[in-house]
């Protein structure tokens, strides 16, 4: 076999045994190569970190490989054929001429006189064909015998692929043919659809012609296209390397990396040439030359191979898939669609395509009673004009037989037919041939539609699901869908989620421990969370406890969320580590295992989270997944809460995210959820104020115990904080239990003269408050925090004043009562931002507490104001520095000034204003950047040129830097023209500390010497820039600034004035300095009393549960009015609109299509059905003319001769009676009449049904004799090729231990060999069974009901069910029942015998004769030929009550004699994987008990 890079298209015809493969080559390697023709698979992505071929010590590791596994042909012993090369040459058996034989094949040798045979006269050599093809892809030549399981490792491991998702085999003819343009179209688009979206490996037969060309120009197209950048198509070309054109190019005895293959079409002959347009080729070689299909053994066994292989997707497991698309086609595709059919491989044929596919379309929809001999002879005679006269009768007979079995199999058969409803493209009729094959398998309990389901979601079609899999016919359990919802959520699958919780999924149930811990295993790599969580659990192991898991996530989520929140998911208890570490890391896998096993909720883990709804949202907005992060939201119970956290973490994850794409969408996603939570709480307001307001500060412990308000604080929501219900409930904050329509010289005047609050002069919120006139009202007043923020500025500038005229004024040596008392006042101050440091109402701790303080701007201006005054003190009170003391303290006084701007931030007018100024400060920084590159020099260009060496630091500084900005501002030198020089002014040697040093003069006429033309012009040039330029982009700075923050003072002021409000209203209510008193009380009892600090209700309030409750699902309701809304909303807008229109007519389109279609349909059904009564008139016509014949009236002559019934052709099958539930012409047995004969490579002579009773005319029938050689030589009967043994037989009676008759009667017996009752099978002999004649059995039907835990019988629509003991031997996939043949004079099967233990035989043979026969006559068995069948006796043994001792000895005597058998009770369903024969027999039980079936 050997290796080699191409690309090309698909050969139907192509050989299989020898395979070739080929990676593609990049588009540079491409241009260096002349004449080659260019693909699109030299622009495939790679789904590895490097190309496969990218050094040579890979290309070396791949030619050891191959050189090791892969093997060729060569022909070792030349016969000279009769035929002639195209060249006139003398050629061998195998096809090529004597030179390209080896030395001993042309030699004499052992063979010598032998006839040529390619088993004997070809051996396997080391490939020499392998590596990479210019044009296209991967390549490998390999014997016809390689095996698939190695031809598979080559594909995934060597050439790097991944495992496919679906497996799609294109068929069909291998010559060119026309194809419908619109036909074409569609075939080609969706072909390349379902391959890119299932992620499917598209195998063909890879050569430049018929449906290979197809193929490969739709691939070509797709890669042309904007859609290829979605993803590779895997397009497989298996050919025949004898048959190739040009192969001799690809030969490499080390590889060809890259091989350069030339695509000649004009001289291939009858050779062909490779599709350039494929991605990967496997040439099979046999040996010989010039032989098509020596290629479709090996692709065959390949396709079974791979279907066989189980592949994990999101977390499910399901073997992949495989489905074979039928275009046009000769004999040779009808050969493979029966064999894909016999394989149970679904096919999809296109009709109008020509050929085998329009045969088997037209018959699709008819009985298999209809379709005859005749019909088959006229749809060949129409579709096969050219070659029909080449067709034989045994021939037509052959497709006949074929087409049959095809048509049997309607599950497997969908015809896709242009502009049928339902299958607009070729991948929905693909994916519905898939999942109606799949309905068809039979499986134990759901495994069926959970098959369905898992193909519908590792596809990504919702609407295949919605209309195939989520029917009537099937009712969900929710647990069932837990699997797929996992599925979906991994994979990223929002509609399926969607569907899911649709169909019954809660959320709440869903989310358990385990479940979450296999979300976050299976986090995208890629995100930024995957990363920081990393980071956290570096240096643990790769296999993590879940709760160990979930702790650091919670880590990072706290992070991510603020300091505000505690950790989401607490740490593990020491007693729960060991149950921890125990659970299993979740597997999801519906082959042969109940998947809802993993999704169990034990009662330790039901308590590990407050709201799994919560953590599901939390996993989806974590990988910016914005569709699941909607659905999970919409879902979600505390959901103003949830939409700000969310757009918390996404603010906080944007700081970090490099790609600006993502950036973009994190922050758009963020401002999203922000919407989310306005709308919500806008609803709540709007239906009750107090119960919205109590959303605010609600303490949610599904969030860290933090709030709403807080939460939208720390994501900097401001457009959420400046709503107009949440400043209401801050001005509701902010006047305490005063009334908001006080005046502001009401406060003052009471503040100042508080008697005046018993006159009326201010008003209460509460009444009691209003009418009361004892100390209470006084605590109120002064307790609010407006009066509390009003009397601190009056203290303030009381303070200012006062420390503005010690400074001024009473500045003494030895401090003055004035001044004592502003170190009173201060320390006052002190002590209040001490309390404001150490105040953790929530209990975070020390650290928090201080990181959350300096957080604050303000803040730190106190702190550096308190310092720089005690540095300031310090050096007043020492003599020698009583200078500097009043210097720093003034230089403080400045600091206490500006602190004054914190507190006018609550004004409504300066509050914008003072942000503005803020924002300016910043441009200003960047200005005075801009403005010092110019100052220096300037500045330094005119000292150096005025000054000559300048040696004192103060005055450099000044001639430099001073001087330069105050030119600025109008103050020019005067000595920089010369014209206003004045020698007194300076300092001719610059001794004078007074004055500056004079510039350079002439000392005899003392004038300056220096260039006044260059200062001057420096001077202009200096102005121009500074004062005009930068200026003016200072201003123009300024006017932007004032432009952008305008439009959001308002909503920052709005923000900011929260953390005032707090301030205050949590501020003791004393100003300084008699808030000391205050502080000392603190003291008391913090310290003494240990009564620990408490964050007033205002801003943070524990509800009671049911309160809280109800307060939720008030919220809910009021989400979905909002959601509703939101839809309304999307619909009135005018784009939607048009969509909707454009769907409207689009539909109408639909229904009118349909509707011609209908009325077609309608006119064809009333034709069948006319058809159908004439032919029954004619029917009883004939049976009257024969009574009156037979009667004795009128004579043979004249007898009218009926016409033979014509089929109606073109039926369609989906109008056609819609598939009758029992076909009439179908009566006869057919699994006798399967064409390969189990077990061996015999195969029937094909006997159509028509032909099959002994009674019908069959001239040509010449059955194969085949009888298996058998050990137990005289147990059996002979051989039967001899009538001499056979004579000694007594066929229709008793043969000694042996009854050889019959449950149908006498049978016939012809040339000493008996005849099948019920006709022809396509084999002679006796097959693989005992005897000739009938072999009788014996099959058990050992029956339970099946019962519930409490014992209860389980009943399914209304009926009982019923569970049946089956057995199943070594690898079948097929169950059976405990019965089969008997020895002479034995009461029980051996079978039985395998699974009971020898001291209950006695027991069950008691049983057995108790038991009710409920079947006896003929078994349609594969084995049976036309001389031997089998017959079988059914028993029923019915255990009614689950107590019966019988029942218990039974299952206490059940065993298995052999590893490979396996007992079991199964539930009695019309979907038991038992044979055929067998469930007949299961189903007669059913009927006689009343049972569900």
């Amino acid at each position: 076999m050997e290796l080699l890079a191409k690309r090309h298209r698909d050969q139907a015809s192509s050989g299989e045994e020898d395979s070739f493969g080929v990676q593609p080559r990049r588009v540079a390697d491409l241009a260096m190569v002349p004449n080659l023709r260019w693909s699109s698979t030299g622009l495939c992505r790679r789904t590895r970190s490097q190309c496969l071929f990218s050094s040579c010590e890979k290309q070396g590791d791949l030619s050891s490989w191959i050189s090791d596994n892969i093997k060729k042909k060569e022909c070792i012993y030349f016969v000279e054929s009769s035929k002639l090369s195209d060249a006139g040459k003398v050629v061998c058996e195998c096809g090529y001429p004597r030179e390209q034989h080896l030395e001993e094949a042309t030699g004499s040798h052992t063979f010598q006189g032998q006839e040529w045979d390619p088993k004997k006269h070809v051996r396997e050599m080391p490939t020499d064909a392998f590596g990479d093809i210019v044009f296209t892809g991967l390549g490998q030549k390999v014997g016809k015998d390689t095996p698939s399981s190695l031809i598979y490792q080559l594909m995934t491991q060597q050439w790097g692929l991944d495992a496919p998702n679906l497996l799609i085999s294109v068929t069909g003819g291998a010559k060119d043919f026309k194809m419908k343009p619109r036909l074409k179209s569609i075939f080609r688009r969706g072909l390349l659809k379902v391959a890119q979206t299932s992620g499917a490996w598209v195998i063909t037969g890879g050569s430049h012609t018929g449906v290979m060309k197809q193929v490969g120009e739709a691939v070509r197209n797709f890669s042309l296209s904007g859609s290829f950048c979605e993803g590779e198509v895997v397009t497989i070309g298996i050919a025949t390397w004898g048959a190739l054109h040009n192969r001799e190019s690809l030969i490499h005895p080390t590889g060809g990396f890259p091989a350069e293959y030339i695509m000649d079409e004009g001289g291939q002959g009858h050779l062909t040439c490779l599709d350039s347009n494929h991605s990967h080729f496997i040439l099979v070689d046999d040996g010989t030359h010039g032989r098509y299909g020596v290629e479709i053994p090996l692709r065959t066994k390949l396709e079974k191979f791979i279907s066989q292989q189980t592949k994990e997707r999101g977390g499910v497991a399901i073997k992949i898939p495989i489905v074979c698309v039928v275009l046009e086609g000769g004999p040779g595709t009808l050969n493979t669609i029966y064999n894909a059919i016999t394989n149970g491989t679904p096919c999809v044929v296109v009709e109008g395509s020509g050929r085998v596919a329009d045969v088997i379309a037209q018959v699709a929809g008819l009985p298999i009673s209809e379709i005859t001999i005749s019909l088959i002879q006229q749809k060949l005679s129409m579709f096969f004009q050219g070659m029909f006269e080449t067709f034989t009768e045994s021939k037509i007979v052959e497709w006949t037989k074929k087409i049959q079995d095809i048509v049997r199999r309607r599950q497997l058969l969908t015809v896709f037919r242009e502009g049928k409803d339902g299958q607009q493209d070729v991948d929905v009729a693909i994916l519905q041939a898939l999942l109606k094959a799949s309905r068809s398998l039979d499986h134990f309990g759901h495994e069926n539609w959970d098959h369905q389901l898992n193909l519908a979601v590792a596809w990504n079609r919702v609407d295949i699901a919605q209309s195939e899999i989520f029917t009537d016919e099937r009712q969900w359990k929710p647990s069932e869908l837990y699997p797929m919802m996992v599925a979906a959520l991994i994979t990223n699958k929002p509609e399926f989620v969607k569907l899911f919780l649709e169909n019954g999924v809660q959320l709440k149930e869903f989310v358990s421990q385990a479940t979450l811990f296999y979300l976050y295993q299976n986090l995208e790599p890629t995100c930024l969370f995957h990363c920081k969580l990393d980071r956290v659990l570096g240096g643990e192991p790769e296999r993590l406890d879940p709760g160990v898991l979930l702790q650091c996530v919670a880590q990072v989520l706290q992070e991510l969320l603020g300091d505000s929140t505690q950790l989401l998911y607490s740490r593990p208890r020491s007693s729960d580590q060991q149950r921890l570490f125990t659970v299993p890391s979740v597997k999801i896998s519906v082959q042969g295992v109940n998947p809802q096993s993993s999704y169990k909720h034990s009662s330790g883990q039901a308590t590990f989270t407050i709201d799994p709804v919560r953590d599901l949202l939390i996993w989806a907005v974590v990988q910016n997944r914005r569709e699941l992060a909607e659905i999970i939201w919409a879902q979600s119970q505390d959901c103003i809460a949830a939409a700000l956290a969310c757009s918390k973490i996404l603010k906080e994850l944007s700081k970090e995210e490099e790609d600006t794409d993502s950036l973009e969408e994190m922050l758009v996603l963020a401002d999203e959820y922000e919407q989310r939570a306005i709308g919500v709480f806008t609803e709540c307001y709007r239906q009750n104020e107090e119960r919205a307001q109590k959303l605010l500060v609600r303490v949610s412990e599904a969030w860290g115990r933090t709030t709403c308000l807080q939460l939208a604080l720390e994501a900097k929501d401001m457009k959420f904080v400046s709503h107009g219900g949440i400043q209401a409930y801050l001005t509701k904050v902010w006047w305490g239990q005063l009334s908001v329509d006080n005046g502001l010289w009401r406060l003052v005047l009471c503040m100042l003269v508080f008697p005046l609050l018993y006159t009326g002069l201010v008003s209460f919120r509460n009444r009691e408050l209003q009418t009361d006139r004892c100390l209470a009202r006084v605590r109120a007043f002064f307790s609010a925090p407006v009066v509390v923020f009003h009397m601190n500025i009056l203290s303030y500038f009381a303070f200012l004043c006062l420390f503005a005229y010690v400074l001024m004024v009473d500045f003494q040596p030895q401090p003055s009562s004035c001044e004592c008392l502003i170190y009173v006042w201060l320390f006052s101050l002190v002590c209040e931002e001490l309390r404001q440091l150490f105040y953790d109402p929530d209990g975070s701790g020390l650290r928090k507490a201080v990181l959350v303080y300096f957080s604050d701007y303000w803040n730190k201006l106190d702190v550096c104001a308190i310092l720089l005054f005690i540095a300031g003190l310090t050096c007043r009170l020492m003599p020698s520095l009583l200078y500097t003391g009043r210097i720093i303290l003034s230089l403080d006084f400045t600091m206490f000034c500006l602190r004054l701007m914190h507190i006018f931030t609550i004004s409504k007018t300066l509050g914008p204003k003072i942000i503005i100024v803020k924002r300016m400060m910043k441009d200003v920084f960047f200005f005075l950047f801009l403005l010092a590159v110019w100052v220096v020099s300037f500045g330094v260009a005119k000292q150096a040129i005025l000054i000559h060496n300048e040696r004192r630091v103060e005055w450099i500084f000044r001639g430099a830097i001073y001087h330069s900005y105050l030119t600025i501002f109008g103050q020019l030198p005067t000595y920089i023209d010369g014209v206003n020089f004045k020698p007194d002014q300076c300092s001719p040697n610059g001794t004078d500390p007074y004055k500056p040093k004079c510039p350079e003069i002439d000392q005899a006429r003392q004038e300056p010497v220096f260039p006044e033309w260059l200062t001057v012009l420096l001077l202009c040039l200096y102005l121009l820039f500074a004062n005009i330029l930068l200026l003016n982009l200072l201003i123009a700075m300024f006017n932007y600034t004032f432009q952008q923050v305008q439009e959001h003072t308002d909503q920052i002021w709005k923000f900011q004035r929260h953390d005032l409000i707090e301030e205050y209203q949590g501020r003791p209510p004393a100003p300084p300095p008699f808030i000391l008193l205050s502080h000392l009380h603190l003291i008391i009892k913090r310290v003494v009393l240990k009564i620990p600090a408490k964050r007033h209700k205002l801003f943070k309030n524990k509800l009671e549960k049911t309160e809280e409750a109800a307060l939720l699902s008030w919220e809910m309701y009021l989400k979905e009015n909002y959601l509703q809304e939101q839809q309304f909303q999307q619909k009135q807008r005018p784009e939607q609109k048009i969509q909707d229109v454009s769907d409207k007519v689009d539909s109408m389109v639909r229904l009118l299509e349909m509707a011609h279609l209908k009325k077609s349909g309608a006119v064809e059904q009333r034709l069948a059905s006319l058809e159908e009564q004439v032919a029954q008139t004619a029917t009883a016509l004939h049976w009257i003319v024969k009574a009156l014949r037979d009667s004795g009236f009128g004579s043979e002559e004249g007898v009218p001769t009926l016409a033979p019934q014509k089929a109606s052709v073109g039926r369609d099958p989906e109008l056609d009676s819609r598939s009758k539930a029992e076909d009439p012409g179908d009566a006869y047995h057919v699994n006798a009449r399967h064409l390969l004969y189990p077990s061996c490579s015999v195969l029937r002579f094909p006997v159509p049904n028509e032909k099959v009773p002994w009674e019908t005319e069959f001239l040509m029938y010449n059955p194969p004799f085949y009888t298996a050689d058998r050990k137990d030589k005289d147990l059996v009967d002979p051989v039967g090729d001899a009538l001499e043994p056979l004579s000694r037989i007594s066929y229709n009676a008793v043969d000694g231990p042996l009854d050889r008759r019959s449950f149908h009667g006498v049978y016939t017996v012809r040339d000493g060999l008996p005849l099948n009752p019920m006709g022809r099978t396509g084999l002679r002999g006796r097959g693989d069974l005992s005897r000739f004649g009938p072999n009788h059995t014996l099959q058990p039907v050992i029956t339970r009901w099946r019962r519930s835990l409490d014992g209860a019988i389980c009943r399914k629509n209304v009926k009982k069910m019923l569970e049946v003991l089956v057995v199943k031997h070594g690898p079948s996939e097929h169950w059976m029942l405990p019965g089969g043949s008997r020895e002479p004079g034995e009461l029980l099967p051996q079978k039985l015998k395998q699974v009971l233990r020898r001291e209950f035989w006695s027991s069950f043979e008691r049983l057995l004769t108790q038991g009710m026969k409920v079947y006896r006559g003929y078994m349609d068995d594969p084995r049976n030929t036309d001389n031997a069948w089998i017959e079988t006796v059914a028993v029923s043994i019915h255990f009614p009550d689950q107590s019966d001792v019988e029942l218990k000895r039974l299952n206490s005597h059940l065993h298995s004699c052999d590893e490979g058998m396996a007992i079991r009770w199964q539930v009695v369903d019309e979907r038991i994987p038992l044979y055929d024969n067998h469930k007949v027999i299961l189903q007669k039980v059913a009927a006689l008990f009343m049972a569900y079936y």
